[in-house]
């Protein structure tokens, strides 16, 4: 039996409208909705399933994304 794990990726928000935010993932954006009020423009989020659950202070958030850089890179 396999059993599917999802990486968790910080993305930037680009834009809020309404109940949804446009996620910058640097290589694709995507959009997600806003389970709660308190989110802008600029926060790093953490999306699951369509939805933001999580926000992310940027240092961990960059620190989170190099070493997903550096952990793929040449794959």
């Amino acid at each position: 039996m396999w059993i599917k794990m999802c990486l968790a990726v910080p993305g930037k928000i680009k834009k809020i409208d309404g109940g949804e935010a446009v996620v910058d993932y640097e290589v694709e954006e995507r959009t997600a909705k806003l389970l709660e009020e308190g989110y802008k423009k600029g926060d790093y989020v953490v999306v699951q399933g369509g939805f933001v659950m999580l926000k992310i202070p940027e240092k961990e958030a960059k620190i989170a994304l190099e070493q997903y850089k550096e952990s793929f890179r040449g794959t």
